[in-house]
């Protein structure tokens, strides 16, 4: 069964080139969305297994959307990755992909790099087992 992953960028045409690079490994349905407003309810419909999140957005920013579905009950457990050019990849590197307690990954990433990342977030799923996310 395919990994769930949501891409959350105001950027059509970077959400765009990261659906097709991870569709295209066969590992993955990815579900991109351009308006930060709506990561709730996309989430809540498509219960993705890790959400790929800018920080930068206009009305909304990535910060706000991690809190908010901190806050929901039934999203508070996936995994976010926060996927933005707002840090240098050496500030990633220095701090282990960590800065301020959330994991990053510095704008461009490479397709390996980003596909390796998400390998280490996602939650191993145990042969034989139905995949659960809470």
């Amino acid at each position: 069964m395919k990994r769930k992953i949501l891409i959350v960028d105001d950027e059509p045409g970077f959400t765009k080139i990261v659906k097709l690079t991870l569709e295209a490994s066969g590992a993955y349905e990815v579900r991109e969305l351009n308006d930060p407003s709506l990561t709730l309810s996309v989430a809540h419909q498509f219960f993705p297994e890790i959400i790929l999140l800018d920080i930068v957005m206009p009305e909304i920013d990535g910060g706000d959307v991690l809190s908010k579905l901190r806050e929901d009950p039934v999203l508070k457990n996936i995994p976010v990755l926060f996927v933005t050019a707002t840090v240098r990849k050496s500030e990633v590197k220095a701090h282990n992909g960590l800065i301020c307690g959330e994991f990053f990954i510095a704008k461009p990433v490479s397709a390996e790099v980003l596909i390796r990342t998400i390998e280490e977030h996602l939650a191993p799923v145990e042969p034989g087992k139905p995949e659960e996310i809470l």
